[in-house]
């Protein structure tokens, strides 16, 4: 399933010129979902209408697909039928998120709406929800997954919690999202605002890392930026991630050699399929570049955790060989290049035998 970016607006609390100034910003770096909170919407329907429409169609212009979280209060409010989503569909919403559930056959009958609105479940849970409502015959394109985003801190899932939930919609090949958090923004849906990640460990990241660490783990499809406004240079830095492939960012060490700067780059690497503790082996390189010298340097202290490491002249057929260090040791055969940014160490988790990965050089 193709990766896509996202964002959120909240019109009861920001400004619509704003929420424009926003969209427009992101449409333009490649943000193509949207999400909106209607759980705090106290103004009637006809003003409640008019607000959504405007923002939507604004949104729907740039090629963002929306989807409105509401809950059984949101209904209740405005005096809406869960047997008729016509209301939504008038908004120009592509569809709707359930912050709560019903029975399993309530939310199958709702992917099933005629107006052909995607039904978002709540994937904060580890229990056979979602498999009680495929029991009762879903229409499974229409049924999308997203995370809750966390305001208070501390309160955010675990990681082992998040994947095992995540793994319930992920083998059914459902279309999921999860939230990460920017540190510039201030706008949420409620008072407390310690900043909106689903993950914990993500709260005080750098935007786009939480971005890679999401979509690292291959289990959800859509990052969505829990908060607003992200900075300029947030947005830019999550729309140039790669989606799709590895990417580390690496501080390269001052005495690295031309050719080893030049296997840095490539774009090719991978890890090797018989993995050890040791080191992660990207070994295409030895073979490209093997009548090419590369005299020892940077090879008498011991290598660290997350350390970029070639081998050199003294290593014989395992000449600029390229290794990511994952157990610290000391070999003068080998010549330290560089050194993951230790911010996003935490990738080295989703290095498996066979994951293609590559580089990003650092100043």
């Amino acid at each position: 399933m193709k990766r896509e970016i996202g964002l959120s607006i909240y019109p009861d609390h920001s400004d619509p010129l704003l929420d424009q100034d926003y969209l427009k910003k992101a449409a333009a770096l490649g943000y193509s979902r949207l999400f909106m909170s209607m759980l705090e919407v106290s103004e009637g329907k006809e003003t409640v209408r008019k607000k959504f429409s405007s923002i939507i169609g604004f949104a729907k212009n740039l090629g963002f697909e929306t989807i409105l979280d509401i809950s059984p209060a949101v209904f209740s409010d405005l005096a809406i039928s869960y047997d008729d989503l016509s209301f939504f569909a008038e908004l120009g919403a592509d569809g709707i998120r359930l912050d709560q559930g019903f029975d399993g056959s309530k939310e199958a009958q709702l992917t099933f709406n005629p107006f052909g609105l995607a039904i978002e479940l709540n994937m904060s849970n580890d229990v056979n929800y979602l498999e009680n409502i495929l029991s009762y015959q879903a229409n499974k394109p229409f049924l999308y997954g997203c995370h809750n985003f966390y305001p208070q801190r501390g309160t955010g899932l675990t990681d082992a919690f998040f994947r095992s939930c995540s793994q319930r919609f992920k083998k059914y090949g459902l279309k999921t999202a999860a939230f990460i958090t920017s540190q510039s923004a201030k706008i949420g849906p409620w008072e407390v605002n310690d900043g909106l990640p689903t993950l914990e460990s993500c709260r005080d990241l750098p935007l786009a890392l939480q971005g890679k660490l999401l979509f690292a783990s291959g289990l959800i499809d859509t990052v969505i930026i829990g908060n607003a406004y992200a900075s300029d240079a947030e947005l830019k830095a999550l729309a140039a991630i790669d989606r799709y492939k590895l990417t580390f960012g690496v501080f390269v060490d001052a005495d690295a050699s031309e050719i080893e700067r030049r296997i840095l780059a490539e774009t090719n690497h991978f890890r090797r399929g018989d993995s050890n503790a040791l080191v992660a082996r990207s070994t295409q390189s030895r073979v490209k570049y093997r009548p090419i010298e590369n005299l020892p340097h940077t090879n008498q202290e011991p290598f660290a955790y997350g350390d970029i490491v070639i081998g050199n002249d003294t290593f014989g057929q395992y000449k600029n060989e390229l290794q990511i260090v994952l157990t610290p040791h000391q070999d003068t055969r080998k010549n330290k290049v560089g050194a993951i940014s230790s911010d996003e160490l935490p990738l080295l988790e989703y290095l498996k035998p066979w994951t293609k990965f590559a580089f990003e050089l650092l100043d």
